[in-house]
């Protein structure tokens, strides 16, 4: 029995040599140590011994059943190892190659260009409110000069949810809000920021929803002048340092006097081109003082205080800034639009050498 055992040891060896992968070691397991294995079968083999014989044969069985199960393992680590060491090998990375870049987004324009707005007027002291966008009619119409039966109002036709409620056709609500809530003391020096919505037909130029920003400046000894003064340096922060402002005589019931402000052309210089529709001067908002109706109404001495205000859309500036024909295109969220754009001053000239 014991050459028998000896011999299949001998066997096992050679055979383990000749192993060259995981499966072949499988088999070769299967094959001795397996249910109807070589070593399995010398355990069958103790029924035919006598009592006497059976426990140093049955030790032997497992002296050698213990040799080829470590030798199994022990070939089984090594080409596990190798298998590894392979796979590491093939998946080596150049860690001096250039990095995969990613794509960074930039801001949409509309917003860019309110960033813009009220990181200027924040500079001049300005404090940034904004309302509700679902307005009572009081604060929407009535607090700015405009009572029910006034004939300004089919200037813009609005969205009434209800007699009293509709949305907002203009930031102005929250300039009534913030004088109410000051009880008739000064200064007041705020921009609104928001959407608006008026009943207008989508086109090149016009939107039912757009984008609007007003200011409000309340005070003593609150002039004219100063709302020249305060445009003209926004109008060389937007569109360059060489641009001059004109204001001319308009009708806004709650500003008197009210003025819509022109700048000239930064496209042309003011010789005339297709921006400006050939007259040096572009459009850009209208303003005008704060009318003595509006100043009592929230509280405020009219013959104490004075104040101006004025009102842009960021989408018109927007349009004139990057040379934007069609409106329509800010709101689509065409990635292929928005990212062309870049911050240039030149009215939308993209630069070739970027």
């Amino acid at each position: 029995m014991t050459d028998t055992m000896s011999t299949l040891y001998k066997e096992f060896e050679a055979q383990l040599k000749s192993v060259s992968s995981r499966q072949e070691l499988t088999q070769l397991k299967v094959e001795y140590l397996g249910k109807k294995g070589h070593v399995t079968g010398l355990m069958k083999e103790m029924k035919n011994l006598s009592n006497e014989e059976k426990p140093a044969y049955g030790q032997k069985v497992n002296e050698l059943r213990t040799s080829i199960e470590s030798e199994i393992d022990e070939l089984e680590a090594e080409i596990k190892a190798e298998a590894l060491n392979e796979k590491l090998a093939n998946e080596t990375i150049d860690v001096t190659l250039p990095g995969r870049s990613t794509e960074i987004g930039g801001a949409h324009p509309i917003t860019r260009i309110i960033d813009d707005i009220e990181d200027f007027f924040i500079g001049l002291g300005y404090e940034i409110k904004e309302g509700y966008e679902v307005e009572q009619d009081y604060y929407n119409f009535e607090a700015l000069n405009l009572p029910k039966a006034h004939p300004a109002r089919d200037m813009q036709d609005s969205f009434y949810i209800s007699e009293d409620i509709l949305l907002r056709t203009h930031t102005s609500p929250v300039q009534a809000r913030t004088l109410e809530a000051s009880n008739g003391v000064g200064p007041v020096k705020i921009i609104c920021p928001g959407k608006v919505y008026r009943r207008d037909s989508d086109d090149a130029t016009h939107s039912h929803q757009f984008t609007q920003i007003e200011g409000l400046v309340v005070d003593k000894n609150i002039h004219l002048s100063d709302l020249k003064g305060t445009l003209e340096l926004f109008a060389k922060e937007m569109f360059g340092e060489d641009r001059e402002v004109r204001l001319r005589p308009s009708y806004f019931p709650f500003t008197e006097p009210s003025v819509e402000v022109d700048i000239s052309c930064f496209k042309c210089k003011g010789s005339g081109c297709n921006v400006c529709k050939k007259t040096g001067w572009i459009e850009i908002l209208g303003a005008g003082m704060v009318h003595p109706n509006v100043l009592e109404m929230a509280g405020f001495d009219s013959k104490e205080y004075s104040g101006f205000a004025f009102g842009m859309g960021p989408d018109r500036v927007a349009m004139l800034k990057y040379g934007i024909e069609d409106i329509r295109h800010l709101y689509t969220n065409d990635l292929r639009f928005i990212d062309q754009f870049i911050p240039t001053e030149d009215g939308g000239q993209k630069d070739e050498s970027i």
